[in-house]
């Protein structure tokens, strides 16, 4: 095997970095989203856990797609990325043309490899399992299917997608694709009563947004399914690593539809049969409102506490997440299953049962931009 290939990255990873993580403010902001924050602990940001995540797959073949205006944070903690590994986005489009121009970008650098989307502000516990899912999922990206991991569901929640897994692949080698599933269909986040019925079929699995492919195999379909899409990134990608990029940016990219790479690409090619699933229990987490996030936060002395413990005390205020990022002492009392953040400028309180409304806070902020 020539050593070029044997040094080659089992894929090469994509990571969308966006989003203002609205249901976690005030400590995610849009200056500094929840991308580029610790919310574990573990004195890593998530964008920075993900990097790690991905270097026993990917090594250094990873290209972070943000906005410009966070571009040198994203640089300033990864500052093993190359320059040319961070594509800038003057404005949100959505996953699929973040996701679309990476590939395309790719495409064009290094010709028909495998890439994965991975988003830069999900946590994973397990990284063995997610490993191993990645693994298989490449195997089966190289046959030719868009490939999505789906998570093994704990419970009927209605805050997630379901991708319905059908029967296996066949094609593929004995032993080479063990877990995939042909996928049937994609479903918005449906109602809990069903839910619990799409698990008690042990058919369904979470749909996390993390997609598997060649990058001809994606661009392809692209020109399928939004060939006015195609066609801009075509030209942006062509322009990129040339003096054009600028100009070129500025005129096609403003035009580019605002959609999610599920509903261009994922849900109409599983309906042609195009789509395999590989289920994995890697204990993933969104970390989509504050009672997600209360659930990665250890619990000491039946609260949690992000941040230093010193500065909260509590009486009679069980299941409680304090946030002390305010430089003061946060004192909670007799409010159980409580969310008290404090930051310098902001002051949340609010109970877990009410952490997805905390949305409705940041619009009805108005023109408070110090604040969003």
């Amino acid at each position: 095997m020539p050593d070029d290939a044997a040094s080659a990255p089992l894929l090469h990873a994509i990571v969308p970095a966006g989003g203002a993580g609205t249901r976690l403010w005030p400590l995610s902001r849009r200056a500094a989203p929840k991308f580029l924050l610790d919310l574990t602990g573990s004195g890593r940001t998530l964008l920075q856990e993900t990097f790690d995540r991905l270097q026993p797959l990917a090594g250094g073949a990873v290209t972070v797609v943000t906005g410009t205006a966070h571009a040198e944070a994203v640089r300033a903690q990864l500052p093993d990325l190359g320059a040319e590994d961070v594509l800038a986005e003057p404005s949100p489009r959505d996953s699929m043309a973040a996701i679309g121009l990476a590939a395309a970008v790719l495409a064009r650098r290094h010709g028909d490899v495998v890439v994965g989307s991975f988003a830069a502000d999900h946590v994973v516990r397990d990284g063995t399992a997610f490993e191993k899912a990645v693994r298989e999922a490449v195997t089966v990206a190289h046959a030719g299917y868009v490939v999505t991991i789906g998570i093994e569901p704990d419970h009927p929640s209605s805050a997630f997608g379901y991708i319905h897994a059908g029967e296996p692949i066949g094609e593929l080698p004995d032993g080479a694709a063990p877990t995939a599933r042909a996928v049937r269909g994609f479903t918005e986040k449906p109602d809990a009563t069903t839910a619990a019925a799409y698990l008690a079929t042990g058919e369904y699995r979470w749909n996390a947004g993390m997609f598997v492919v060649r990058a001809r195999v994606l661009l392809d379909h692209l020109a399928v399914e939004r060939p006015a899409m195609h066609a801009g990134l075509t030209e942006i990608a062509d322009a990129w690593d040339t003096p054009a990029r600028d100009e070129v940016l500025r005129r096609v990219w403003p035009e580019l539809e605002k959609v999610a790479i599920d509903h261009a690409i994922a849900e109409p090619v599983a309906a042609r049969g195009g789509v395999a699933v590989v289920p994995a229990a890697m204990g993933w987490d969104d970390i989509g409102d504050f009672a997600s996030l209360a659930g990665l936060v250890p619990e000491t002395g039946h609260v949690r506490v992000l941040g230093d413990a010193a500065d909260v005390l509590t009486l009679g205020a069980d299941g409680t997440l304090v946030i002390p990022a305010g430089g003061r002492t946060v004192a909670v009392l007799g409010i159980r299953d409580a969310v008290v953040v404090d930051t310098p400028d902001a002051l949340l309180v609010t109970t877990r049962a009410h952490a997805q409304q905390v949305k409705q806070v940041v619009e009805n902020l108005g023109d408070r931009d110090d604040l969003r």
